[in-house]
């Protein structure tokens, strides 16, 4: 009878271990961290805020307890603006460091390298920056296999409409203007928006007189702002994310008499004034957010909190990478998991007022599917302009701080 009650009680005893053991480790489960891998061009002017701001979001996010008490982890990795170094970084995140989800680049190029990997790994992946329409024109045509992939910034076309929209209102309406030459660097993100400029520009008044593409790797923008000037266009309408600092001190130094105006990625950075020897007042471009432009109420503490930290506002790249984790955050919350299918499934229920607007992901039947939303009450853009040292918003009316101004250099024709 002892024997036997011995034994028993051994039993239980060993049952209440194991399940003791079993509940240690599902509690250990539930407190791992969710890791997120960003990849990005660490010593590039634009993509420096990227990692940046990923991890002020994750620091944030942190320090009110986490998601249902999980940490985000953000374990970053320098792309050297290689797409080759990129892919061994994704490979890297997903095969060794285990990580639920990837933010990363703001090169198109790269990102079409990692698209297939994303595909391949099975891991949901999202871009802060770049904008080629291939991207989610990917995911549309070949949805099971591109579908973990996500276009976390807008697309060539988007970006092409935001600066027209513009220019509309700035340059036609206001100043007058009847003509342009579009300026962009040769990459792929600039194929689709000059196709875009060449649509959009005549519909809202300007003529396009010349359109010229360079090499990123060009050192002397002499030829080309001779070119320009040749045929007297009232506006340079640009396309420029991997040059910046180059034409902009060369637009200076060579006195060259026409605004420029449209996209300037660097331009976005806050380092960009000094990076150029402030010759970059008057360059007028366009972003999704800026310093003291309150485009939602986390606008505006975002750069600030930013600025403290770092010691600059960030890159246009660095406000989607700080919305990003915050709803990546967010899916996983809403997916009870970090299953790779069921993450995909909750972000693209997103539906997230971030720091450039309400951000919200394009469906299957759209052919620039899981790129965010364009449009008035999601994500419309603005126009800033370099003015003093500083970078203002001159549109929308509704966030405008001041009026456009130029350097004296600059001759408008009317």
């Amino acid at each position: 009878m002892n024997r036997a009650l011995s034994g028993a009680l051994r039993i239980a005893l060993g049952a209440a271990a194991t399940g003791a053991v079993m509940a240690a480790s599902g509690a250990a489960l539930a407190a791992d961290p969710i890791k997120i891998g960003v990849i990005a061009e660490a010593q590039a002017i634009a993509g420096a805020s990227i990692p940046q701001a990923a991890q002020l979001a994750a620091d944030e996010i942190n320090a009110k307890g986490g998601v249902d008490g999980r940490k985000i982890e953000i374990i970053g990795y320098d792309n050297h603006s290689s797409s080759a170094d990129s892919v061994r970084a994704f490979q890297r995140a997903v095969n060794e460091d285990k990580v639920n989800a990837v933010i990363a680049s703001y090169i198109s190029e790269v990102v079409l390298a990692l698209e297939p990997w994303a595909s391949r790994l099975k891991t949901p992946f999202i871009t802060p920056g770049a904008a080629s329409n291939e991207i989610s024109k990917s995911v549309h045509a070949d949805y099971e296999k591109n579908k973990y992939t996500f276009h976390g910034y807008l697309t060539s076309a988007a970006l092409a409409l935001s600066v027209c929209d513009a220019a509309k209102d700035l340059l036609v309406d206001r100043m007058h203007m009847k003509s342009a030459v579009i300026m962009s660097e040769d990459a792929a993100w600039t194929k689709p928006l000059d196709v875009g400029y060449e649509e959009c520009l005549p519909k809202i008044g300007l003529k396009v007189l010349d359109h010229i593409r360079f090499s990123p790797d060009t050192t002397d923008f002499t030829p080309i702002f001779n070119k320009i000037e040749g045929s007297k266009p009232d506006v340079i309408i640009t396309g420029i994310s991997h040059v910046g600092v180059q034409p902009t001190v060369q637009w200076k130094n060579q006195q060259v008499p026409i605004p420029m105006f449209g996209i300037s990625s660097q331009a976005t950075n806050e380092t960009f004034g000094k990076d150029t020897n402030q010759a970059a007042e008057g360059v007028l471009y366009q972003g999704v957010s800026g310093p003291g432009v309150a485009v939602t109420p986390k606008s505006v503490p975002f750069a600030e909190n930013f600025k403290k930290k770092y010691g600059n506002y960030p890159s246009y790249a660095g406000y989607t990478a700080y919305d990003e984790v915050y709803y990546i955050a967010d899916a996983v919350k809403r997916a009870g998991s970090t299953d790779a299918d069921k993450l995909v499934d909750a972000l693209e229920k997103t539906d997230w007022e971030g720091t450039i607007g309400r951000v919200q992901f394009y469906g299957k039947d759209d052919p620039f599917t899981h790129s965010i939303k364009y449009g008035k009450g999601l994500i419309t853009g603005l126009m800033l302009q370099w003015q003093d040292g500083k970078q203002i918003a001159v549109w929308p009316k509704d966030v405008a701080k001041v009026d456009v101004k130029f350097p004296s250099f600059i001759k408008l024709s009317n």
